[in-house]
């Protein structure tokens, strides 16, 4: 065994099941279903079958990577490798990360018809290329069909998704260029490439996305485009109001669910601007992120950004109230007890922006400990938006799940428990129903 393939098995001992049997089962022919145990977030993928096309490129070992994530998301993943592919990666290291035949040969006895470049995209749900070398780009830019996984690629029957990983000159190349322009005018979709470090010792771009980005983009594509067009302003976590230079007045808030609203509506084809007080959160991909500390900062950001906002979403756990003269040093533990501090009132964020005279289509949110339709009734009434959202604080707050209730001019409308991903897809999938997207 290579050392190559040692550090192979130990990648696949860090996975919670083996790389085949017990979590795809035996491997079978090319259309064999693969019944996923996952569920929630684990299964974006269910029951998508993916065909993934690797081309000539060191980017190879990160494939690797991509179909472990890929099948515990529940896709079924049949892998074709060119030639060029084998001299990186073998075909048994992706058969075994796979649990499916890989193909390599366009002249493949095992299909009975010895049509594998028909079969393997018969009933696909997509056609992943990745790495795409620069020789791989012109050919599908010209059509050519000369080995496997050209051929297929021609015959497809389904949607073409293509991961450049080249040096920086050659992505920069004007050729290349010209192909990848004509690849996208031929409704192919390019990720990528990324700006980096690259194998050749060189920075730049033309680097291969990473596995968790190519992932999510992958996840992405599949969720409907019920917001294609527009523009979504979301507001995330909780806001900082500073008492001395290190105390500070603050809300309980992850940022999780703004942050899951934030990459649904992304998904949904929307460009989305996420305005954050401070989270441990990474920004979603393909999402705008404007850091803010106070409400007052929050406020500043979101006025900056309503102009040229479809749908406004404020999900941030905006401090209520502030200090009203905060100490320019630390504040002393006295025997005469604590300081006196007089508060003042933040400024009201959705209500601010409910109030313009073309506003954005509004949605807030309320988590309460208590009477939740009462009060979220009650809120969205003063505020004068359209769609509140309601939750009780306790049962969410630092979850991963999440229990919305919609309150609109028709009363109140219950949703499942969800992951909050999932309820934010929901959520999105309402608002583009509710704002005539």
């Amino acid at each position: 065994m290579s050392r190559f393939e040692e550090g192979l098995s130990t990648l696949k001992g860090t996975s919670q099941a083996p790389a085949c049997r017990g979590r795809r089962g035996e491997v079978g022919p090319y259309n064999e279903p693969f019944q996923s145990p996952q569920s929630g977030p684990m299964s974006d993928l269910a029951n998508k079958r993916l065909v993934l096309g690797m081309t000539g490129g060191i980017a190879c070992y990160k494939i690797c990577e991509l179909v472990r994530r890929l099948t515990e998301r529940g896709a079924t993943v049949d892998v074709v490798m060119t030639e060029a592919a084998t001299h990186f990666v073998t075909p048994v290291t992706m058969q075994a990360l796979s649990g499916r035949p890989v193909y390599v040969d366009q002249w493949d006895a095992r299909m009975p018809n010895n049509m594998a470049h028909i079969n393997l995209t018969r009933g696909a749900d997509a056609v992943l290329i990745a790495p795409a070398s620069t020789d791989f780009l012109a050919k599908l830019a010209h059509g050519m069909a000369d080995d496997l996984l050209t051929t297929l690629c021609v015959a497809r029957a389904c949607p073409l998704l293509v991961v450049p990983a080249m040096n920086r000159e050659m992505w920069a190349n004007p050729a290349t260029q010209r192909n990848a322009a004509q690849l996208r005018a031929d409704g192919v979709t390019l990720l990528g490439p990324a700006e980096g470090d690259q194998a050749c010792g060189e920075v730049g771009s033309g680097r291969m996305l990473e596995p968790h980005e190519i992932l999510e983009d992958l996840i992405a594509h599949f969720q409907p485009k019920v917001l294609a067009g527009k523009r979504v302003l979301v507001t995330a976590g909780p806001t900082s109001e500073p008492i001395d230079p290190v105390r500070v007045l603050t809300n309980v808030s992850s940022g999780k669910m703004g942050y899951a609203i934030a990459r649904a509506a992304r998904e949904a084809g929307a460009g989305v601007t996420l305005v954050s007080g401070p989270t441990a959160l990474a920004a979603p991909r393909g999402v705008r992120r404007v850091d803010v500390m106070t409400a007052r900062d929050m406020l500043d950001a979101v006025m900056a950004g309503v102009p040229d906002a479809d749908i406004f979403v404020a999900v941030a756990a905006v401090a209520d109230w502030r200090v009203k003269e905060v100490s320019a040093s630390k504040l002393k533990k006295t025997d005469g007890g604590p300081p006196a501090l007089e508060f003042v009132q933040n400024p009201d964020i959705l209500g601010t922006v409910a109030a313009r005279p073309r506003p954005p289509y509004c949605v807030g949110f309320a988590a309460e400990t208590e009477d939740l339709a009462r009060h979220a009734t009650e809120k969205r009434a003063r505020k004068r938006v359209p769609l509140l959202v309601g939750n009780l604080a306790q049962d969410v707050l630092g979850r991963d799940d999440t229990t919305l209730v919609l309150y609109d001019d028709a009363g109140e409308h219950p949703l499942a428990r969800l992951s909050k991903l999932a309820a934010a897809r929901q959520l999105v999938a309402e608002i583009s129903r509710r704002a005539g997207s």
